[in-house]
């Protein structure tokens, strides 16, 4: 029998906790809100018929060749546009995905034993893309208004960056307030803390739109990531992410190594669908149809887990956007423990512990809003308020 011998490195990979999850929501009638999947009703499926048969008329050679490693022109200057800053097209890198973005920052900035900071909880997905350089991540603590200054003043000595998600994060929904970015963007500078700033979600504002990015006010301090599958396709997995020109080569002599180049032909299904200001009519409706999903998540939760009631105690928050509601199990529960009870009733969530880089709160739980319906987040809380009495009374007999 052949011996495989694997790097070191490969025993610092670990299966995703959310996609473990998801396994069970393949359970027939299940209501999940555990992935954090864009509603399929947000997919423009006839624009993008119509780029495919015209990019292929325009160009079909050029579409279905290799391609530059930076991306398609076009595209990158389309980028530069509609960020609010000003963007040269050469700072802009497409990549598969932002997830890529992650992957390339790890590879150049992050080397064994080296100390970054993430916010506490974090996005999963950015830890497991840094664990295999074999950092050491330290989390910064947070409040509703985003980065404990204090703590982070605290920390960041010989930090190589600070990773931070200001719109709607994941996993919380939280945003940074607007007095928070300033004075994070002033405290950055002054410790020489370069910042990641991954923006996903900052389209996905239901009523009022978030403070400008952390990258506007100091470009040269910091690396921007953004996406794609928010607002048309995460299947195209297309991203992109802005850099200052210093560090730009070797983020780009990454991604070569990686992939080559993200696929050509993807990248100009993208230009050919966002011509004429395609998305500034389609996010509104995405929007609105997350929006009346997170009310309808909200109306239930307050349905169901009544303040007070100790049978039923949980606690929430409301965010301004996004794909994504925190909560909060009473003292002495853990989520972990509350969803196999969860499953019985058919229905999922994600338990918010694997979401912190230390010290998780195992009282967490992230749901997502946007793929359930209506009427199935209605009947998904009201199973989950089931689920959570069955709970509470194993906990009493134990």
């Amino acid at each position: 029998m052949t011996k495989w011998t694997l790097a070191a490195r490969a025993a610092k990979m670990n299966p995703s906790v959310i996609r473990e999850i998801l396994k069970v929501t393949e359970k027939p009638g299940i209501v999940s809100f555990a992935g954090g999947l864009p509603s399929p009703k947000t997919f423009p499926v006839s624009e993008f018929a119509a780029a495919c048969a015209q990019v292929l008329q325009d160009d079909p050679n050029g579409a279905l060749q290799y391609a530059a490693s930076e991306g398609f022109g076009p595209l990158r200057e389309m980028v530069a546009e509609m960020l609010p800053w000003n963007v040269d097209p050469a700072q802009v890198l497409i990549t598969t995905g932002s997830q890529q973005g992650l992957d390339l920052v790890a590879k150049v900035l992050v080397d064994t034993g080296s100390k970054i900071l993430v916010e506490s909880p974090t996005y999963l997905g950015a830890v497991m893309a840094f664990t295999p350089m074999e950092p050491k991540v330290v989390s910064v603590d947070n409040d509703d208004d985003g980065i404990n200054l204090a703590d982070l003043s605290s920390k960041a000595e010989g930090a190589r960056f600070l990773y931070v998600l200001p719109n709607f994060q994941n996993p919380t929904g939280r945003t940074m307030s607007e007095a928070r970015r300033a004075a994070l963007s002033e405290a950055a500078a002054r410790l020489n803390l370069p910042l990641i700033e991954d923006n996903p979600y900052g389209d996905l504002w239901f009523d009022t739109p978030p403070p400008a990015p952390l990258t506007a006010r100091n470009p040269e301090g910091c690396i921007y990531l953004g996406s794609f599958s928010k607002v048309l396709a995460p299947g195209l997995r297309l991203g992109f992410l802005v850099a200052p020109k210093a560090i730009y080569p070797k983020l780009l002599q990454a991604k070569q190594a990686a992939d080559l180049h993200t696929p050509g032909f993807n990248q100009r299904l993208i230009v050919e669908v966002m011509k004429g200001g395609f998305l500034d009519r389609h996010v509104p409706t995405i929007r609105a149809l997350y929006k009346s999903q997170r009310d309808a998540m909200l109306d239930a939760l307050a349905r169901d887990f009544p303040a007070g009631s100790p049978d039923t105690s949980l606690t929430w928050n409301t965010p301004a956007g996004g794909m994504f509601l925190w909560a909060r199990l009473p003292e002495g529960m853990n989520a972990v423990d509350l969803l196999p009870f969860a499953v019985e009733q058919n229905v999922a969530f994600v338990p918010g512990a694997p979401f912190y880089a230390d010290h998780g709160d195992p009282r967490t739980l992230r749901f997502s809003f946007v793929t359930p319906s209506v009427d199935e987040i209605h009947q998904g809380v009201a199973s989950l308020a089931v689920a959570l009495k069955n709970y509470r009374a194993s906990l009493a007999t134990a």
